[in-house]
């Protein structure tokens, strides 16, 4: 089953809620969504005498993401810690979100998307950075652990992110540090969920940021629980193709769903690039990669995935994709189901009734058959005492005898 969904709340919603969006994507006819944790603020402090002895998912108008007891600043913080009652001199990282005010929003947000079957996905800060520096590299692991506490809390399937600058002209040096990176933050994912959660990570349109298509597939192959994000816009964009040709896009297609492990990940806009990572989003009808092609590459393979609207137009051009994906499983079908020609040439067609035989001597306007036909060459007598005034009068007739 291939689910739709746009990248964030509709621009139709009227509210600005979590529950507001997943209700607006449920009326729309929409399965899926992918919630956007873009900008973090965030501060550290420590924890509160109401605070003390109460669990992080417990407290009100509050969403803490992290409780350490350590004094090391660089210290990775027990996940468990989230679910477990908050010790004497600890410290607490509040974050404030304009989404969701506390865990319990969270709570009721993933039950709401359960009961109307919306899946959900969530989005870490693009402002990350693995590789330029140890500063970058432990506030980006932060920021993630930050984004998968959120994830877990709304129950997300997927958690989906981009990796940062390479930060080194040797790339295939930064690909290793990458890789431990990820490995690290993986092992940290399993002990909060039991790795349940995905961790997705998407290619990037611009050259110096790390992420081509071979990257990312390789990451998903060498680091368990990572799994690719198709982002055609962005390979469109990084490699100046428009994917004009199917069989490359099949192949394209088939890649990242071999390194998902069976399913499948896609985000998709309109891209219009002007060079190798010069480019911007647009809507899709305007965009040089065509959804088209992808719809009925899609609609030829019973895949298993999720479609993300990521063009301007949000949820608009998310039920424009599923129109076309929708019409290509008609035409898919259409043909699977079509008579065979040779079957069709083969079939007697069926003969046309035979025209019955016309009576012997008719002619055009005769009565039809069965009518009694009239008398031919007799003329109709004439009545009783009116032959003589119907006689012509002439020099033979009776009258000018007479005088």
């Amino acid at each position: 089953m291939i689910r739709f969904g746009p990248a964030g709340i509709p621009l139709s919603c009227k509210g600005r809620t979590l529950r507001d969006g997943i209700s607006d994507i449920h009326s729309l006819g929409l399965t899926a969504m992918e919630v956007q944790f873009i900008k973090v603020n965030a501060h550290t402090r420590p924890a509160s005498e109401e605070e003390i002895g109460r669990r992080p998912f417990d407290i009100p108008a509050e969403v803490i993401v992290e409780v350490s007891t350590s004094s090391r600043p660089d210290a990775v913080p027990d996940p468990a810690a989230l679910s477990q009652p908050i010790p004497r001199k600890a410290n607490v990282t509040v974050l404030s979100w304009f989404l969701a005010k506390s865990y319990a929003d969270l709570q009721q947000a993933r039950v709401l998307s359960r009961a109307v079957d919306v899946h959900i996905a969530l989005h870490a800060p693009y402002y990350v950075d693995f590789a330029s520096s140890p500063a970058a590299r432990e506030r980006t692991l932060r920021q993630y652990r930050w984004a998968a506490a959120l994830a877990h809390a709304l129950g997300a399937e997927t958690m989906v992110g981009h990796l940062g600058f390479y930060g080194t002209p040797d790339h295939a040096q930064a690909y290793e540090r990458t890789r431990e990176d990820l490995k690290d933050l993986r092992k940290w994912l399993d002990r909060l969920d039991q790795g349940e959660l995905k961790l997705g990570i998407e290619p990037s349109g611009h050259p110096e940021v790390f992420g081509t298509r071979e990257e990312i597939l390789q990451l998903a192959k060498e680091v368990k629980g990572v799994v690719p994000v198709l982002n055609l816009a962005h390979i469109a964009a990084r490699e100046n193709k428009k994917f004009d040709d199917k069989v490359e896009l099949h192949k394209l297609v088939d890649d990242f769903v071999e390194a998902s492990r069976g399913s499948l990940y896609l985000n998709f806009s309109g891209v219009e690039f002007y060079g190798q990572g010069d480019f911007r989003l647009t809507p899709i009808k305007r965009g040089a990669v065509h959804f088209d092609s992808v719809a009925d590459v899609l609609a030829e393979r019973e895949y298993d995935g999720t479609v993300i609207s990521s063009s301007p137009l949000l949820e608009h051009d998310a039920m424009y994709m599923k129109l076309l994906y929708e019409r290509a499983l008609a035409k898919r079908f259409a043909r699977k189901h079509a008579p065979p020609p040779a079957a069709a040439a083969k079939a007697p067609s069926k003969p046309a009734a035979p025209s019955k035989p016309a009576p012997k001597g008719a002619s055009k306007g005769q009565p039809k058959s069965g009518a009694k036909p009239k008398p031919a060459g007799k003329a109709k007598p004439a009545p009783k005492g009116h032959a003589a005034a119907k006689a012509p009068k002439g020099k033979g007739s009776a009258h000018a005898r007479k005088r």
